[in-house]
């Protein structure tokens, strides 16, 4: 823990983007990943919903409640106390102003973070901005929307086509517009995202999104190579967990199959003087 770095503000966030300030983000869900990751300076800690496919083993996010994403914001501010969070509102948990504002306090005062996060643009609009009319710091997300999976065919590109493109960055204005105080822009080709991080003054991070936007984001377990159910083009690996972890718990197999494991190293022992007590002890009784 270091108990020096201060955590980033909300005010500190607008003003990166009107700086042109770069910072980093890594969304994990649970608190050994959430401690590696402020050990190593990151900037803001997303506890995204992904971690239904990551942590839960789902196919898609669309299975993660309310609770669970509490139970894990928990953690990952225990890892990374000193480390700005935003987490995810899942799946249906916004489906009117009314539930989005009650599970944006929930959120909030019992998961300890210091911003949630909506998926959508002006179809959304008086639920952004009822969240925010109510206090709560809120961003949502365009291009890519995992929430609308199974409308979208799959996890694809968006703004493919000049009318798509254009209607992501109505959908960023329309963000900024209801009281956001920023927005992701995922999975969309370069010269439409630095379009989205034009447009606005907020906030903006990017996941596949091209190099605009004020702050980078990769999913943690991809970047370590810990997830490898399947890899995302904007997905850079700078280690492999995975293939380290298996080969250990090979090597762990192959040692208690031959007998190898535990050897004395491994093993507690008693005081020769008691182990010798123990030993006549045990022979007086049988």
């Amino acid at each position: 823990m270091n108990k020096s770095r201060e955590k980033l503000s909300i005010p500190e966030l607008a003003e990166s983007k009107a700086q042109g300030k770069r910072l980093a983000m890594v969304a994990v869900g649970e608190a050994m990943s959430a401690a590696w990751a402020e050990r190593a300076g990151v900037d803001i800690i997303g506890i995204g919903d992904s971690l239904g496919m990551t942590l839960h083993g789902h196919e898609n996010t669309l299975s993660i409640s309310v609770d669970q994403m509490i139970d894990h914001a928990r953690a990952v501010r225990r890892g990374a106390p000193n480390t700005f969070s935003l987490a995810s509102m899942p799946y249906g948990s916004y489906a009117t102003r009314e539930l989005a504002v009650k599970n944006g306090f929930k959120l909030m005062k019992k998961g300890g973070v210091d911003a949630i996060k909506l998926q959508g643009g002006r179809e959304i609009y008086k639920i952004i901005e009822a969240v925010a009319n109510a206090g709560i710091p809120v961003m949502s997300h365009v291009g890519l929307v995992p929430h609308r999976v199974h409308l979208a065919g799959g996890f694809k590109m968006q703004g493919r086509t000049c009318e798509e493109a254009i209607a992501i960055i109505d959908n960023a204005r329309a963000i900024e517009e209801a009281g956001a105080i920023g927005l992701e822009i995922e999975a969309v080709p370069e010269e439409v995202g630095r379009a989205v991080n034009d447009a606005v003054s907020i906030f903006t991070f990017s996941i596949g999104g091209g190099s605009s936007g004020t702050c980078q984001l990769l999913n943690g377990y991809d970047l370590i190579g810990a997830f490898d159910n399947f890899r995302p083009k904007f997905a850079k690996r700078y280690g492999n967990v995975s293939e380290v972890a298996t080969k250990s718990f090979q090597d762990f197999v192959e040692e208690v199959h031959s007998g190898t494991f535990p050897d004395d190293d491994h093993t507690y022992k008693m005081p020769k003087e008691e182990a010798s007590k123990f030993a006549d002890a045990l022979k007086k009784r049988l």
